[in-house]
C-alpha cells in the first residue's frame, strides 16, 4: 500500500485517504475511484487527491477487519457488520467475559495496523453489551498480516463470553447478640440481587448462632439435601474470619469438605473463605458483601456461576487490579494524610421546622422551651456555631417568626420551609439545596430538639468524618443503637435531594452502600425532648 497525493491522471484504483465535498454531492473516504469519478472530479476543477494505492496482496480495511473477526468462535457473541474498518463483538448471554491477556497482546502486535480492544478480564456482562472491537487503522493492510492475525485467532481463544447458569443457593448466616436482624435482613435481600444477574435463587435461609458445632451441623445436613440444580451455600459470619481456622472454614472441614482458599487479595474482599463439600461449592462471604458496592465476592461469585472452578492460584492472582476503593473504617496504609484530611469541609444543618405533634394542640413550643434562661433552638444553634462545622443553615417551618426571633443576631442563615407540614424530607430538602452548603465535603445534620449534644459531641463526629477521609456517612450512636446527629458525605447529596413526605436520611444510610463510622456519645444520640413531660425531665422550662 502505497499513501500520498495522487494527480487525477494517475488516480484510476486509488483509494482516497479523505473525503472530498462537491457542489453535486461528497465523495467519502475509503471510496475507490473509478474513471468515471476521475472526470466527475477533475470537471470540478479538482487536479489531484490524497489516496492510498493498493499493492498486490493487500486488503482494504472493512474486508480486513471481517476475514479476522471470522476466525473467531461465535459462540455467545453477536458480531456488528464492518463499516470503517471496524467490527464490533456483543455478548449475545447474560454472563462472564473472559479473556486470555497474552492472546489478545499477541494480536496487537502482529502489525500497528491491525488492532483489538476488549474489556478487562472476567467482568460480568449482560445480553447486549459491547464486549470487543477490532479496527483497521489504515485503509488497507497486508493480506499476509490479515491471515496472521486470523490464524491466530483461529488456534487460540482470545476472549470468549460464558454463560452463567442458574444455581439454587442457600444462605446461612451465623448470629451474635451484637448483629441486629435488620441487618441480616437486609443482607439476604442483596444476596438475592446478586444472583439475579445469573438467574440463580435464593432457596433458603438458616439463621444459627455463631459456632464451629452448630454450622458444621447444618452444613452436614445440607450436603444430604437433593436439589435437581446445581447448589452452592453461601455463609455470612456474623464474626469476620481472622484465622484458617476460625468458625467458617473449621465448620467446612468438619462437615468433610475442603478450604480451597482463606483471603484474597481484593480490597474490600480480603476475608473471603472459598470451600466445598463435594460437588456444592461453599463460600464465606467477607463483611463487605453485605454492601452492594462491588467486592472480591462478586469477583469469585461471578466465576462460579460462569461454570467456573475458582482455584488458590486464581484467587491470589486477582490483587493486581484488586485495590477497588477506599476502606475508612479500618487502619490501612492507605490513610488520607492530616493535611488533605484538614481540607475537608463539613457544613451545618440545623432542622426546625416541625409541628411538635407531640407537644399537644395549640401546645407550646419545643424549640421556644428554655435551658438555663435559653431558648433550645438558640442554645442548639450555639453549640453548631461554636462547633468545627461551618457554615451554619438552620431551616424553619413551624411557627417560623418566634424561631427566626430567637435566632437573632446569629452567624447563621435560615431558610423557611413552606411544606414543613408534610414531614421531614421537605426541610432535608430545603437544606441540601441551600447554597451555603452545596460545595461542602459533608454536611452535618442536628436535630434542634436534642439538649444533650454538646459542641464536643459534634466535634467527634466532623474528627471521625476527616479522619475517614470523607466519603463515609458518620452516625451518633449510644451503647450500639443508632442515633442522632449524623453527617452525609457529598456523594449523598443527589439521595437526600429526592426524599418524600415523613422521611429522614435513615433509608439513605440503609441503601446506598456507604460506609458507616458509628461514634458512641453517650446518651445523648437518643435525648430529644417530644414531650412536655420530656422537656422538664431534661431541664427545660416551657414557654408559649
Amino acid at each position: 500500500m502505497r499513501y500520498g497525493t495522487f494527480e487525477l491522471g494517475d488516480a484510476e484504483g486509488v483509494v482516497l485517504a479523505h473525503s472530498i465535498r462537491l457542489p453535486a454531492g461528497r465523495m467519502s473516504k475509503g471510496q475507490m475511484l473509478s474513471a468515471d469519478d476521475i472526470a466527475r472530479l477533475s470537471g470540478e476543477g479538482v487536479q489531484s487527491v490524497v489516496a492510498v494505492r493498493l499493492e498486490p496482496g493487500d486488503m482494504l480495511e472493512d474486508a480486513a477487519a471481517q476475514a479476522i473477526v471470522e476466525a473467531i468462535a461465535p459462540d455467545n457473541l453477536r458480531f456488528s457488520e464492518a463499516t470503517t474498518g471496524r467490527v464490533n463483538i456483543y455478548a449475545k448471554v447474560d454472563g462472564l467475559f473472559v479473556a486470555d491477556k497474552a492472546v489478545v497482546d499477541a494480536l496487537n502486535r502482529i502489525d500497528p495496523a491491525i488492532t483489538l480492544a476488549c474489556l478487562a478480564d472476567h467482568v460480568a456482562v449482560r445480553a447486549g453489551d459491547m464486549v470487543a472491537t477490532v479496527k483497521i487503522i489504515p485503509l488497507a493492510v497486508g493480506g499476509a498480516k490479515v491471515s496472521a492475525a486470523a490464524a491466530l485467532l483461529a488456534e487460540s481463544i482470545a476472549f470468549e463470553v460464558k454463560a452463567f447458569h442458574p444455581r439454587a443457593v442457600t444462605l446461612v448466616a451465623t448470629e451474635l447478640p451484637s448483629l441486629k436482624a435488620s441487618v441480616m435482613d437486609r443482607t439476604a435481600k442483596l444476596l438475592e440481587q446478586r444472583l439475579a444477574s445469573s438467574g440463580s435463587r435464593l432457596i433458603k435461609e438458616i439463621r444459627i448462632p455463631h459456632s464451629t458445632e452448630r454450622l458444621t451441623e447444618v452444613l452436614q445436613q445440607l450436603r444430604r439435601d437433593e436439589i435437581n440444580e446445581p447448589a452452592m451455600i453461601v455463609v455470612f459470619g456474623a464474626s469476620a474470619v481472622a484465622d484458617p481456622e476460625d468458625v467458617i472454614p473449621a465448620a467446612i472441614r468438619r462437615a468433610g469438605g475442603e478450604v480451597d482458599h482463606v483471603g484474597m487479595p481484593v480490597d474490600p474482599g480480603n476475608l473471603l473463605v472459598l470451600g466445598r463439600i463435594g460437588d456444592i461449592p461453599v463460600l464465606g462471604a467477607p463483611g463487605c458483601a453485605r454492601s452492594p458496592k462491588e467486592n472480591g465476592f462478586d469477583w469469585v461469585l461471578n466465576r462460579l456461576m460462569a461454570g467456573e472452578t475458582p482455584t488458590s492460584f486464581d484467587i491470589t492472582g486477582m490483587g493486581v487490579g484488586g485495590l477497588l476503593m477506599e476502606i475508612p473504617t479500618r487502619p490501612r496504609p492507605r490513610d488520607a494524610t492530616a493535611e488533605k484530611a484538614a481540607t475537608l469541609s463539613v457544613g451545618a444543618l440545623m432542622l426546625a421546622a416541625g409541628q411538635a405533634r407531640r407537644m399537644g394542640k395549640d401546645g407550646p413550643h419545643k424549640l421556644l422551651a428554655e435551658f438555663d434562661g435559653v431558648p433550645l433552638v438558640r442554645r442548639t444553634a450555639e453549640r453548631v456555631l461554636a462547633s468545627e462545622a461551618s457554615p451554619v443553615v438552620a431551616v424553619t417551618g413551624h411557627r417560623r417568626d418566634e424561631i427566626e426571633a430567637a435566632l437573632a443576631g446569629l452567624d447563621l442563615r435560615s431558610h423557611f420551609n413552606p411544606d414543613y407540614g408534610s414531614g421531614m424530607a421537605g426541610s432535608l430538602v430545603a437544606g441540601f439545596s441551600s447554597p451555603e452548603l452545596a460545595g461542602k465535603d459533608g454536611i452535618l445534620v442536628m436535630l434542634a430538639d436534642m439538649p444533650g449534644v454538646t459542641t464536643a459531641h459534634l466535634n467527634m463526629l466532623i474528627a471521625a468524618f476527616r479522619e475517614a477521609g470523607g466519603g463515609v456517612v458518620v452516625r451518633s450512636v449510644s451503647d450500639g443503637k443508632r442515633g442522632n446527629p449524623i453527617i452525609l458525605p457529598r456523594i449523598a447529596y443527589d439521595a437526600v435531594l429526592r426524599l418524600e413526605g415523613d422521611v429522614g436520611a435513615r433509608a439513605i444510610i440503609e441503601t446506598s452502600g456507604l460506609s458507616v463510622i458509628d461514634v458512641d456519645i453517650g446518651p445523648a444520640a437518643h435525648l430529644d425532648v417530644d414531650t412536655p413531660e420530656a422537656v422538664t425531665a431534661a431541664g427545660g422550662v416551657l414557654k408559649r
